[in-house]
């Protein structure tokens, strides 16, 4: 799996370090608040209420019995494909091998009767794999599989147009679930994983056509990736790589040590709706490196509050948002249900800052700042041709570069008490800015021609919305702070339409 190292900002310009205003955070308790029981929004209560299974086993089902070792992967294997098994309750066992796995045939379903649970023992390290398509998995729980990291427990081999419902998949290594095209992940409790709750990555071309409805995803990344591999960027909540088409909504994610949702590198046609994204440790939602996408009627509460914390207190100044939208933008030339980034009708409150709009200048295809490793652009398919002089001219130019451009953010409340969150500086920014192109040497982008273009040219856009709070704004660089006269006037006129005051009732 090609491995994603998260970027940091770049240096700037020795003009806008020495511009850079003196910033800190009082202290805060060391622990946040609990997560709420239940948040106030009607959302998938998956893992408190988990469905049952049928009591018996379907008309022409195979029988898997949890008191021998190893059945549920002979009887896979002893039958044709299309075969429907019900597991008995108890816990289910594999072989003693940590390649002993289930290899399902194509069209198989897998049924969990009340109190099925497949557990890998801490030895084994996946539960189902292969390539077969059209498998589904319903009330099973799977628990206790070491997968390695980047690699998962339940669709092991990213296989296509696999279904799973209403399955607890907790407390593993590495992701719970991996995802192929057209899958159906519904109403499943997915937590307490070493790594992610869904990795949707496929080793061998693009993931199409994924559906995310109606799942917990919590206490994802026990493993503290981030702190045992600084800069992996490979925690979170989901992890989204090469996605063409993906409905991520009615989800509940939450307590993730990382990222909530985080669409890292060339994914394209994303609609994000309707979810609660609440108490992550870092960002509710990253788009990065991606295209055209819709965001919107998402609920989006005290995010962002462990990880923008930490980088206030250690001095830096990047306004890290809980919406990070990263070298991500609308382009018309890519098929896709929307030409743009659309945010609306959210609702963000007491999160750890609100939107950034962020473009790393020294970040294009065969760069060395490049951190999703190998990969280019969807308007490249000739990595080799982004060098120079070519790059330096039309159509390269644009092309050879992921660029945040034609992002709308329209009709969405944003509120912000800091006695709340527990900062007094840091955690109130909304952001549209870059870093000062400084190499490679032979980078067309040095100086301030991208912050210039992401900040007045590329069809940015704030509008008709309203601010609760103390809010402030980042524009080009990190040392232009405006406040919200200076945001709506020349020459960033930025969020006509739109209100403010200090605080509710006033």
């Amino acid at each position: 799996m090609r491995i994603k190292w998260r970027h940091r900002v770049l240096p700037a310009a020795p003009l806008a370090l020495a511009l850079l205003a003196a910033t800190g955070c009082e202290s805060a308790p060391d622990a946040r608040p609990e997560p709420t029981a239940t948040p106030s929004t009607s959302v998938a209560r998956v893992c408190a209420e988990p469905p049952d299974g049928p009591t018996k086993a379907p008309a022409g089902a195979v029988t898997v019995d949890p008191a021998v070792a190893g059945d549920l992967a002979a009887k896979t294997k002893s039958n044709p494909p299309n075969t429907t098994f019900w597991l008995r309750p108890g816990k289910h066992r594999l072989a003693p091998d940590r390649y002993a796995q289930v290899i399902p045939k194509k069209g198989d379903n897998y049924l969990g009767a009340p109190g099925a649970v497949l557990d890998g023992r801490k030895t084994n390290q996946y539960a189902f794999g292969g390539s077969a398509s059209n498998v589904t998995i319903r009330y099973l729980t799977v628990q206790g599989f070491v997968a390695p990291r980047d690699e998962g427990v339940v669709n092991h081999d990213s296989a296509d147009g696999w279904v799973i419902e209403h399955t607890t998949i907790q407390n593993n290594s590495g992701a719970g679930l991996m995802a192929g095209a057209r899958q159906q992940v519904r109403a499943n409790c997915l937590r307490g994983n070493g790594q992610y709750g869904i990795n949707a990555y496929k080793a061998s071309g693009r993931v199409s056509g994924l559906v995310i409805e109606g799942n917990e995803i919590a206490d994802n990344n026990r493993d503290d990736w981030e702190r045992r591999r600084p800069g992996c960027g490979c925690t979170g909540g989901v992890k989204f790589w090469a996605v063409d088409g993906a409905d991520v909504r009615g989800n509940w994610v939450h307590g993730n040590h990382g990222p909530g949702l985080w669409a890292d590198t060339d994914n394209n046609d994303f609609r994000i709706e309707d979810n609660v994204l609440e108490d992550n440790d870092g960002a509710a939602l990253i788009y990065e490196a991606s295209y055209n996408a819709v965001i919107r009627k998402n609920t989006i509460r005290r995010n962002n509050w462990v990880e923008g914390r930490k980088h206030a207190d250690g001095g830096d100044t990047f306004p890290f948002g809980t919406i990070y939208v990263s070298e991500s933008g609308g382009e018309p030339r890519i098929r896709a249900r929307t030409d743009k980034i659309e945010i609306y009708r959210n609702v963000l409150e007491n999160n750890w800052s609100g939107i950034t709009l962020w473009e790393n200048a020294d970040r294009f295809c065969n760069s060395p700042a490049n951190t999703s490793s190998g990969a280019c652009t969807l308007l490249v398919k000739n990595t080799d041709r982004c060098v120079r002089p070519a790059i330096a001219t039309a159509p390269l130019y644009a092309d050879c570069r992921w660029k945040t451009q034609r992002v709308d953010i329209h009709d969405n409340r944003f509120v912000l008490d800091k006695s709340v969150v527990g900062c007094t500086v840091m955690c109130d920014r909304m952001a549209v800015l870059a870093n000062y192109g400084t190499y490679p040497d032979w980078s067309p982008y040095q100086g301030e021609r991208v912050a210039d273009a992401i900040t007045l040219k590329q069809h940015n856009r704030w509008h008709d919305n309203v601010y609760i709070g103390p809010w402030k704004f980042v524009v080009h660089d990190p040392s232009r702070i405006l406040d919200f006269r200076q945001w709506q006037g020349t020459p960033y006129r930025q969020d006509a339409g739109s209100t403010f005051r200090a605080q509710d009732g006033g």
